[in-house]
């Protein structure tokens, strides 16, 4: 495995200086090889790590090279150039931060039709873009992941293999605190259209997201199979077993109002594991790819 010892020194000591990097030639190429390495897969924002409770682990000082590119780069107009002369697209943000562009060769689908990859973001063989899409810096998304029309991959956010983020699902992202653990999704899960999973939740491999499920670091999630409530705890995220499958649902509120005027809350049920016949739902993914 590559070791980047000095480059995370290099990173370390440019964002302690504050704006003091800004204009500063060798912060800039330690950032610029820290975004190479990120667009690569050779370096993540969050590893998996089998020693740590949750299996993942922060990389603290990716997250501080990441905002030390924000810091360093100034704002620039990134104009797609037409043949006529005119712009196919025009965007203003960081010079450090350019739209990504792809060659066949890597193997990815980009679908025409307004998505869009930020710099610093790993995008792996096989993953299918539809449009309009977007993943943002410091994400990885590996093998044979579907990217759904209107679906956000967030900052650091990681996407394993063969995972399906239906339409309009929503991934959230984060870069500070620099700590948080960012939203995680394993293996050969199945996000439902119009979910949402933010707050460093994890979900584990082969679960299933019932369209419109949402999962925050304060949603209890009833585990109704194995009759428990799952909750985030001071110093871990929400964690989604794996093979579970998760449907919106709304539990009653117990106080005297709330029982007089008949009020309940969203509620997402863990109601049954990941079996055969659930599988087989899920093949017709494959046509997709």
């Amino acid at each position: 495995m590559t070791s980047f010892t000095s480059l995370e020194q290099s990173i370390e000591k440019f964002f302690a200086e504050g704006p003091a990097a800004i204009g500063n030639a060798n912060a800039l190429a330690a950032f610029h090889q820290l975004r190479d390495a990120l667009e690569a897969g050779s370096l993540r924002s969050a590893s998996p790590d089998e020693n740590a409770p949750t299996g993942w682990i922060v990389n603290a000082w990716v997250k501080r090279g990441i905002l030390l590119g924000f810091r360093l780069g100034a704002l620039e107009a990134m104009n797609g150039n037409h043949p006529d002369g005119g712009s196919i697209l025009s965007f203003v943000d960081k010079a450090t931060y350019p739209a990504r562009r792809f060659v066949p060769e890597q193997g990815i689908r980009v679908v025409p039709g307004g998505s869009s990859v930020r710099s610093g973001a790993y995008l792996a063989k096989g993953v299918v873009m539809m449009p309009p899409a977007y993943v943002n810096v410091g994400a990885f998304v590996d093998e044979g992941t579907m990217i759904d029309s209107h679906a956000l991959v967030g900052s650091c956010a990681q996407i394993g293999k063969r995972v399906h983020l239906s339409a309009a699902a929503q991934i959230g992202g984060v870069l500070e605190p620099v700590n948080a653990s960012p939203v995680i999704i394993e293996d050969d899960c199945l996000i439902g259209g119009n979910t949402g999973v933010y707050e460093g939740t994890i979900v584990r491999s082969r679960a299933v997201l019932a369209a419109g499920t949402i999962l925050t670091r304060g949603t209890p999630v009833y585990d109704l199979p194995n009759n428990k409530i799952l909750k985030a705890a001071a110093t871990s995220p929400l964690i989604i077993p794996s093979g579970a499958v998760v449907v919106p649902g709304s539990r009653a509120i117990q106080t005297e109002l709330g029982k007089s005027l008949g009020l309940s809350v969203y509620t997402p049920i863990i109601v049954k594991y990941r079996d055969e016949k659930t599988d087989l739902s899920t093949t017709l993914e494959d046509l997709l790819r």
